[in-house]
């Protein structure tokens, strides 16, 4: 029986350049990414000991994994601004725009910041 290869070896290498980038995110949140070999990447989120990770997401692109990551990095961010606030019911966008301009340009500035460590063309 053939095994099938779902990602290249270029793909492959730019994917964990991606997942490296986002090191922080993993210490801020139930998340974390791992290289599953010739099926890709697999972002893994919200872990309870009960029952392990509640979502997974398989990747073999680093563009989309790179958007996805970024999105769980800003969500996180603003949730926790959100719980800051006290605000019970946590509507990301809502959030987003009640920050200063200076914080909303800082948090766009991070994606490039992670698309450079990533070797991310925006």
């Amino acid at each position: 029986m053939e095994k099938k290869i779902y990602i290249t070896e270029e793909e492959r290498a730019k994917c964990q350049k991606v997942a490296d980038a986002f090191a922080e995110l993993y210490e801020m949140a139930d998340i974390v990414v791992v290289d599953v070999g010739r099926y890709g990447f697999v972002m893994l989120k919200y872990y309870t000991p009960l029952h392990g990770f509640e979502e997974d997401e398989t990747f073999t692109d680093s563009r989309t994994l790179f958007e996805e990551l970024y999105q769980e990095w800003l969500n996180t961010k603003l949730c926790c601004i959100a719980k800051e606030m006290g605000m019970n019911d946590i509507l990301y966008e809502k959030v987003f725009k009640s920050l200063s301009e200076e914080k909303r340009s800082e948090f766009i500035g991070r994606k490039t910041d992670f698309a450079r460590t990533a070797e991310i063309i925006l």
